[in-house]
């Protein structure tokens, strides 16, 4: 199959640093390059990929320093649209800049949509996109647009031995991720203290939680009981969540996925998450972790994760969110598409 697969140019691909969505469309496209199949890649120029790349712009939009983050975009679009036709399909990962494009190029493609859809903007968007084929990364993250074209939800997938499991827990709680008012790190430090364990927090500090964190966070990282060790890359995080006791993950929004759920488990590690958004898809209650709605019952749960057996972590992770699963399960959506677009046959 010829595929296309359409990235973001905020970070390369795979990104340097913090970067779900790109990082995702990375393993998307190994996979389906192992499987046999002919796959172009839109992204910025220094990505790094198996498949044929068609650079967009030079850098990772996040390291130019670019005002304009539309601009290339929309330049990235001109590219698509002039080689749309060497495709069976394109796959578009950067929300919904290219829906009045695609509505007009008789090419079939597919967007999946990776970010929050409670926002107000995006219903009138969306009423009048009803024909635009999307996917979903949880079934929850469908709830704001019940009426959208869905054609399947696909949750994200890592590489098998992209971490190495951890047979034995650490002594810490982790969290990781994202310093901003959704994730809540504050109820994570709040967490530990309570439950007297030490919190390991790896993460970054976007300009615009800066405010946040110098106002909420900052003071509570003079607690004993936390260290804030920064943003972390890929090769880190595998030694940072396999050694530690529990992920905390108290998130405090409609949560699309959450990909750093599955690096827990890849690695072994149970989580403890908030019931939001994804979270009851991604998390086994008692098996892969603690589902809980309040910090007397996180602080239950820190105490009650020494009963899990981190062996079946690690097998929830391979039996559900493996990058093999997602590019097949991708597969599945590409090929339903393909039948829909094939005319039918009239017999005399």
């Amino acid at each position: 199959m010829r595929i296309a697969q359409v990235a973001p140019l905020h970070e390369s691909v795979p990104p340097k640093l913090y970067g779900g969505t790109e990082r995702v469309v990375h393993y998307l496209t190994e996979e389906l390059v192992k499987m046999g199949h002919e796959v172009t890649l839109f992204a910025s120029e220094d990505s790094q990929t198996s498949a044929r790349l068609i650079p967009c712009c030079k850098r990772a939009l996040r390291l130019e320093g670019v005002k304009d983050r539309l601009a290339p975009h929309v330049l990235q679009l001109e590219k698509v649209a002039q080689k749309a036709e060497e495709f069976d399909i394109i796959h578009f990962h950067v929300d919904h800049i290219h829906f009045p494009l695609m509505r007009r190029l008789p090419v079939p493609h597919v967007t999946t949509l990776h970010g929050r859809l409670d926002l107000p903007e995006l219903r009138p968007l969306f009423e009048e996109f009803r024909d635009v084929p999307v996917v979903s990364i949880s079934d929850a993250q469908r709830g704001p647009l019940p009426f959208a074209r869905w054609v399947g939800t696909v949750y994200h997938g890592l590489p098998k031995d992209l971490y190495r499991f951890y047979a034995r827990p650490g002594d810490y709680l982790a969290f990781l991720g994202r310093i901003s008012p959704e994730k809540r790190p504050d109820r994570a430090i709040k967490i530990a203290e309570k439950a007297g364990m030490k919190l390991l927090i790896a993460a970054k500090v976007d300009e615009a939680d800066r405010v946040y964190y110098e106002n909420v966070i900052k003071p509570m990282l003079k607690s004993p009981w936390v260290e804030f060790i920064g943003e972390i890359n890929d090769k880190e995080k595998n030694e940072f969540l396999g050694k530690a006791y529990a992920l905390l993950f108290p998130i405090d929004w409609p949560e699309p996925f959450g990909l750093v759920m599955i690096e827990a488990l890849a690695c072994g590690t149970p989580v403890i998450a908030w019931r939001c958004g994804s979270v009851p898809e991604v998390i086994e209650e008692g098996i892969s972790g603690f589902i809980v709605e309040s910090l007397e019952e996180a602080v239950q749960a820190v105490e009650k994760v020494a009963g899990l057996k981190r062996i079946l972590c690690r097998k929830a992770f391979e039996r559900r969110f493996t990058a093999e699963v997602m590019a097949q399960n991708y597969l599945k959506v590409y090929e339903r598409l393909l039948m829909a677009e094939k005319p039918v046959l009239k017999v005399a």
